[in-house]
């Protein structure tokens, strides 16, 4: 194991490194880390040993031998726990500027960044301050996870930027290359001749730092089946599109570019291509009203309809580098008030559907760029604390993860909720705890037609498009009892998965694995094929 570069940012003495060892053995006692830190103060009132002191003095304790490898104390003292939570790293990266296809209204436009983004937003930042080069932005994000206690085997690389499909497609392999010699620890004077594309994604299979999904943004319009072929290539499995609204009128006010129709169209080939999809919903733009949002949210849940895997809800934010920012000078646009949106997201949360995961109701843009309207960043706590009012709850994926709660597996039962996007059959499959929180989902999808994204894997195959268990993210290999992560739950579903499939009549199950979960899916009877990994029922 690495050491840290904690020890060597700064002079510590000996006092301040035995203190912080001291507490390290207390909280391995079972002294909470709180009075710990309280019992052994540094000297002269100099406060406390802060948490990444001791992150860097455990790693080096470890790497000297001194002490064992402990997850269970690795765990109390890490900085910001929820962020591997959910049960993988996940990993932000920016591509450069790129024209976008789009000419939304509300979208700013800053110098250097990809439309939309700003220089102020904490992953906007990071990807300005290594320049957009992707190598640079995984490499040093993964160095600062590791450094405050995270582990760092299983990422999920999200990359943002607007709309990845509009950039060239050299540019696109090349962003992703680098990400992947990034998480291989390899090739950091990006020398072209190292490796293909391919070739780093093979070595991914079995490196340190496994790619265990990748996200892209893009738009509606631009998702086509030659595309699909494509994202494979990359070893994308999942994307985030901006809906913004189901209503064309409100669309066209909003110059979006597409339509409702286009939307639900690409949703339908990403599914049937095995894709997890998020969709980003946008409240406020222009020509709404609170009363069409709330008409507009129940469109997507609806029989034949978008059923999105994820969600985002971004509010419309004023901001002054955009087109609407004119219109509301001309008193034509108004925002919400602060109070009107937190009651009309409180009134729409508890409607999500157990099987979609909202995975943020704001974005990160500072609020002194906000020119009027809302400027609470911190929205979604105080919805909750409203829900909390009501008696109402939200029954999505993020609500009811398991998080630090004990599981075992024989303490948890077996749900498939089915229901029925467009040109679909969808299976949430899922085990749950008796208080009904979420151990572990399978999306099973059954798709009308298998030969409609023409990608030769999926012929007459039923599709997992994701497989995910919760809990704080373990090394690979590492169980720990009452951990709902490597605890079994994984198998078992794939399993009733491979019985659902049969019974519907599938002759063959076809699953979206990232790059790095291909040696997991091979350990389970798939074998790689083109783009998929298959297997015969």
């Amino acid at each position: 194991m690495k050491s840290e570069t904690w020890l060597q940012k700064r002079e510590y003495t000996e006092v301040e490194l035995g203190l912080a060892l001291a507490i390290l053995k207390d909280v391995q006692q079972g002294v909470a880390l709180n009075v710990a830190q309280r019992e052994h103060p540094k000297p002269g009132g100099g406060g406390f040993i802060p948490k990444h002191a001791l992150v860097a003095v455990y790693y080096e304790q470890v790497r000297q031998g001194a002490m064992p490898e402990d997850e269970a104390l690795l765990g109390k003292i890490r900085m910001k726990p929820t962020r591997t939570l959910s049960g993988v790293t996940t990993v932000t990266v920016l591509t450069r500027y790129h024209p976008c296809p789009g000419e939304c209204i509300f979208c700013p436009q800053e110098t250097q960044m990809p439309k939309s983004y700003l220089s102020e937003e904490p992953g906007a930042r990071r990807g300005l301050e290594n320049n957009f080069d992707p190598y640079a932005q995984v490499h040093n994000r993964i160095q600062a996870l590791k450094a405050v206690g995270h582990p760092t085997d299983k990422i999920e690389l999200l990359i943002l930027g607007g709309s990845f499909s509009a950039y060239p497609r050299e540019y696109q392999a090349w962003f992703v290359r680098r990400c992947f010699d990034a998480m291989n620890d390899i090739n950091p004077e990006d020398d072209p001749d190292f490796e293909s594309l391919a070739e780093a994604q093979a070595r991914n299979v079995h490196a340190e730092h496994r790619n265990v999904g990748m996200v892209i943004e893009t738009r509606p319009d631009l998702v086509t089946r030659e595309e699909l072929t494509w994202y494979r290539t990359l070893g994308v499995t999942k994307l985030q599109l901006g809906a913004q609204s189901l209503d064309d009128r409100i669309l066209k006010l909003n110059k979006r570019g597409h339509t409702a129709q286009e939307t639900l169209d690409a949703v339908a080939m990403l599914r049937a291509g095995g894709f997890k999809v998020v969709l980003h919903w946008m409240p406020n733009l222009l020509g709404a009203t609170p009363e069409s949002d709330r008409e507009d949210f129940t469109r997507l849940w609806a029989e034949d309809a978008y059923c999105p895997d994820e969600l985002k809800i971004y509010p419309t934010q004023l901001l002054e580098d955009t087109e609407l920012y004119k219109v509301w000078q001309e008193g034509k646009y108004e925002p919400y008030t602060e109070e009107t949106l937190l009651n009309l997201i409180a009134d729409l949360k508890p409607s999500v559907p157990r099987y979609c995961r909202i995975n943020r109701i704001i974005r990160d843009i500072p609020s002194t760029y906000v020119v009027e309207g809302n400027k609470n960043t911190s929205l979604r706590q105080d919805i909750q604390r409203e829900m909390e009012k009501r008696g109402t709850q939200c029954a999505c994926i993020r609500c009811r993860e398991v998080r630090k709660k004990k599981v075992t597996s024989e303490s948890v039962s077996f749900h498939d909720l089915v229901y029925h996007p467009a040109h679909a059959e969808e299976h949430f499959l899922s085990f749950d705890t008796p208080d009904d929180h979420l151990a572990g989902f399978l999306r099973l999808s059954l798709p009308e037609d298998t030969s409609v994204t023409g990608l030769d894997d999926l012929a007459g195959a039923a599709i997992i498009r994701e497989v995910h268990v919760y809990g704080q993210s373990l090394e690979v290999g590492e169980e720990r009892s009452g951990i709902a992560q490597h605890s079994g739950l994984g198998t078992r579903l794939i399993r009733e998965a491979e019985r659902l499939a049969k019974e519907k009549g599938f002759n063959r199950l076809a699953v979206i694995a990232a790059v790095g979960t291909r040696a997991y899916y091979a350990g389970r009877g798939f074998l790689q094929g083109e783009h998929y990994m298959v297997k015969e029922l």
